[in-house]
């Protein structure tokens, strides 16, 4: 079953998609994963990277909720007012949306986050306290710190390849601190990366595994976005295993 979702955070609402598998749920209800998207992304990801995630779990006995962020793909909002503490607000009212289905397990809502997207999942899961954390090659604030400019933010937007960054979101990465919220949480993770990725290294991802106490799974030669057929069927592979307890 496939149905559109929506939820609110303040005044504004959330749009994305629910996945739930076909058949009748289990006594306790499905286990299901609440998918992050990443920076200027939406709920498609790349090469519908997502919405064949959430096919392949439903497959597999996990429901999924894909959302945009607000200011991000359909959701309500502007991306000039983008941070990442209100990506983390959006996360909170998710699993709340999640853990009030009654077709779902409330003690088993997880949490995969891809790319900035697995910035925010870390620092979410302190919070949201996911059955399990998963993390697709997952960024870090120095990626966005060249954008300081000699530690200067602009004054209102930076117009960043046609989207309208704002200045609050850049002066908000210095303090973001997701890989000691990561050593703080201490629950079961794992992250996925891809050993060709140049946007978010491999030693990315050894770092946040580090922090996590977690293993990290290299998907050989792929690249950022997992951008070969083969290196998506790895990911899928190894993280439905992951995530359904395997």
């Amino acid at each position: 079953m496939e149905q559109f979702a929506q939820f609110k955070v303040g005044a504004q609402r959330v749009y994305g998609m629910l996945h739930v598998p076909d058949g009748e749920a289990p006594a306790q209800g499905w286990p299901s994963v609440v998918v992050l998207h990443g920076f200027t992304g939406n709920r498609g990801g790349d090469h519908r990277l997502l919405p064949l995630l959430s096919r392949h779990l439903a497959a597999r006995g996990v429901a999924s909720l894909r959302f945009d962020f607000r200011g991000s793909g359909e959701s309500e909002g502007d991306f000039s007012e983008m941070t990442v503490a209100r990506e983390v607000e959006d996360v909170e009212a998710a699993f709340a949306y999640l853990r009030g289905l009654p077709m779902l397990d409330p003690e088993r809502v997880m949490l995969l986050g891809f790319s900035m997207g697995g910035l925010v999942a870390a620092l979410a899961a302190e919070k949201v306290r996911p059955h399990r954390l998963a993390l697709w090659a997952p960024a870090l604030p120095e990626l966005w710190l060249p954008l300081l400019r000699g530690g200067y933010a602009p004054p209102v937007i930076l117009d960043h390849g046609g989207w309208p960054l704002g200045r609050e979101f850049l002066l908000e990465m210095p303090r973001v601190k997701p890989l000691e919220a990561a050593g703080r949480w201490g629950g079961v993770a794992r992250v996925f990366h891809g050993d060709a990725d140049t946007v978010c290294p491999p030693a990315f991802g050894v770092r946040y595994a580090g922090a996590l106490g977690c293993d990290a799974v290299a998907i050989p030669g792929a690249n950022h976005t997992f951008d070969s057929l083969e290196a998506v069927e790895l990911l899928y592979r190894e993280t439905g295993r992951f995530l359904t307890g395997g």
